[in-house]
């Protein structure tokens, strides 16, 4: 899907889910450990994971697994630049996104030719990050998260973790629209695994349509080989990609043009088994954007 294309995809009130595959230019991912950290085997992924059939790919030189530590901006750069200088021309037809909650980080990526911006912090961490997205007239995701990666497994806690969840990203979308980014422009990611026990997790996904109706926006739900979900389906396999299979099914279906509802990986509506068994061939560790 190329940058066009994902601009009418929001527009359009009967949009169908879309894949985004996830590149990890870390040491220290949880999910990959590492694999992709050098640039020529990050394009690698990259391509593989655009043959696969992911419509975008979400590229980020910063771990946020639990217990991690923030990444300065230099050092991110020192970590993307080499791969987008690599991707550009590469992977023709698909939309990049870059994973930052830094203004600096994102401002160079859609210099290079980055479509959209992934903000975990929804736009807290960095005060001039919504105001460029807004310059820039860039998409932006904007999720939810309880503390910092640093301390958000630390016995998070809600009295209703849906209604809290869409009453913080309602405020952050207010937020987005007051620093000049249309709505229209604006994905809104509930934060699986990012604050919440398994429990909140379960609930949260099966609270999509909830959330997607109260909010108005595409959803993006990313629960790609979060280990929450082995251990709530008791799996004695102790690799990751255990949390590629199950997921698509704990959401729960979604009706097309009752509003969007992404979601991470798995058998979504809109998408056959064949070419979500593509992504997890390719360890795309994809999300799906689920109307």
């Amino acid at each position: 899907m190329s940058p066009s294309e994902f601009d009418a995809w929001l527009l359009d009130p009967n949009r169908r889910p879309l894949v985004m595959g996830v590149l990890n230019v870390t040491p220290d991912s949880f999910s990959d450990g590492g694999r992709y950290a050098s640039p020529e085997a990050a394009v690698e992924h990259a391509l593989a994971m655009a043959a696969s059939g992911a419509d975008l790919i979400d590229v980020g030189a910063e771990s946020t697994r639990p217990g991690s530590h923030r990444v300065d901006a230099v050092e991110q750069l020192r970590r993307l630049m080499p791969v987008f200088d690599r991707l550009r021309g590469a992977v023709d037809g698909t939309t990049f996104s870059v994973d930052t909650t830094l203004a600096a980080v994102a401002e160079a990526a859609l210099d290079q030719g980055v479509h959209l911006i992934n903000d975990i912090s929804a736009g807290r961490d960095d005060p001039a990050l919504l105001p460029l997205a807004a310059s820039r007239e860039c998409p932006v995701i904007l999720m939810h998260m309880q503390g910092t990666p640093a301390t958000m497994q630390i016995n998070p806690a809600y009295l209703d973790v849906a209604f809290e969840v869409a009453q913080f990203l309602r405020e952050r979308l207010a937020e987005a629209t007051t620093a000049g980014i249309r709505e229209t422009r604006v994905l809104l990611d509930p934060g699986i695994g990012f604050g919440k026990t398994a429990d909140h997790n379960l609930e949260l996904l099966q609270q999509t349509h909830y959330l997607a109706t109260a909010l108005g926006r595409p959803l993006v739900i990313g629960t790609s080989r979060k280990g929450f979900i082995s251990r709530v389906a008791g799996a004695s396999e102790p690799s990751r990609l255990f949390g590629n299979r199950g997921d698509g099914r704990l959401g729960g279906g979604q009706r097309r043009g009752g509003g969007a509802c992404p979601r991470r990986r798995g058998d979504g509506p809109g998408r056959s088994n064949d070419q979500c068994d593509h992504g997890r061939r390719a360890g795309a560790g994809c999300h799906i954007f689920a109307p």
